[in-house]
């Protein structure tokens, strides 16, 4: 699974989760395998002056398959449901912690 969280900074697991997300600075990307170990990679929002709609298209094309965010609009949601990702809000802190709370609820 390829998760998705809009991060402050380039920090790998010790990035902070972004409020804002429409103008994150970045987006962490967390590879997790079927065992529950997991990657993070972070690269810069190359969208961050975006059109509407933009970037659900361009985390899809990165295989993203669920985003993890702090809070995102309706219509931003909507944008995701119809490009096939899943959303889930209410992330804070570190990218590591983001994660841990993400497996005890996957398994």
């Amino acid at each position: 699974m390829r998760v998705a969280i809009p991060v402050e900074t380039n920090e790998e697991e010790n990035s902070v989760v972004c409020e804002h997300f429409g103008r994150t600075p970045y987006f962490a990307y967390v590879d997790i395998d079927e065992n529950g170990n997991y990657s993070v990679t972070v690269e810069e929002n190359p969208l961050i002056e975006h059109t509407e709609g933009a970037l659900p298209e361009l985390l899809k094309n990165k295989g993203v398959d669920l985003i993890v965010a702090s809070r995102m609009g309706q219509k931003a949601q909507a944008f995701f449901n119809q490009w096939g990702i899943k959303v889930v809000l209410g992330a804070h802190g570190r990218v590591a912690d983001v994660v841990r709370e993400l497996k005890e609820v996957i398994g």
